[in-house]
């Protein structure tokens, strides 16, 4: 039986891809900078004129736009820099294009926050909140377990130990690399942006079990 293929555009070094392929998914990553970790299928591209040419080659579409525009983390840093806003062109295109579809970003975003996923949903020693608007299929929100303390790392010149792990920027104090490596679930790349950058594969892999078993259940059920 042939997996139903799944388009990753804005993929990063793969963490939601990897969730994906460990669902049932025959990935493809698209992403306009070179990202020699991708772990499957990868064409180095403008995401929005691939989707546009090869769209209609694949069952599901994934997308993860820039969050810059949008993080906390970002707004109070930027100095003067601009960041792109996809994420209405994205839906747009989804839209029209007519199958199953996840935009995937952080809290400030502007998406409808359909479901909300956090590492403490799948026992990961990370949070990372990230919500997810779904184009033609929808699934509940898994039970959210109390978080269990702090983030490990430096706050005011002062040292807190914690589950958890603050997994972006560079600075000291956020733990190794081998220990972000852990925390994420992502075992394939090294490098500290990339990682910074990505989802816990565990998020997708709940997000595409859930779509297969709604395609199983009905196919019409994931129409657009």
């Amino acid at each position: 039986m042939t997996s139903p293929r799944l388009l990753d555009l804005f993929c990063g070094a793969g963490g939601a891809g990897k969730g994906y392929a460990d669902a049932g998914f025959d990935v493809v990553g698209v992403d306009i900078a070179p990202q020699p970790d991708y772990p499957f299928e990868f064409h180095q591209a403008d995401a929005l004129t691939f989707l546009a040419a090869h769209g209609t080659e694949f069952d599901v579409v994934h997308a993860s736009p820039p969050c810059q525009a949008s993080s906390a983390l970002t707004k109070g840093t930027n100095r003067g820099r601009s960041y792109p806003q996809l994420i209405p062109q994205t839906r747009t295109a989804l839209v029209q294009l007519g199958v199953p579809w996840v935009i995937e970003n952080v809290a400030g975003a502007p998406i409808r926050k359909d479901l909300m996923l956090c590492g403490e949903m799948f026992g990961l020693a990370v949070l990372r909140h990230r919500f997810f608007e779904l184009g033609g299929w929808t699934t509940p929100r898994p039970p959210h377990p109390a978080h269990r303390g702090r983030v490990s790392g430096m706050r005011h010149g002062q040292w807190f130990t914690g589950p958890y792990f603050a997994v972006y920027g560079d600075g000291g104090g956020k733990g190794t690399v081998a220990q972000w490596q852990q925390a994420m679930g992502i075992t394939w790349t090294d490098v500290r942006k990339s990682l910074a950058e990505a989802i816990p594969p565990a998020y997708t892999h709940h997000l595409g079990t859930a779509l297969l078993a709604a395609r199983a259940a009905s196919p019409a059920a994931t129409a657009a």
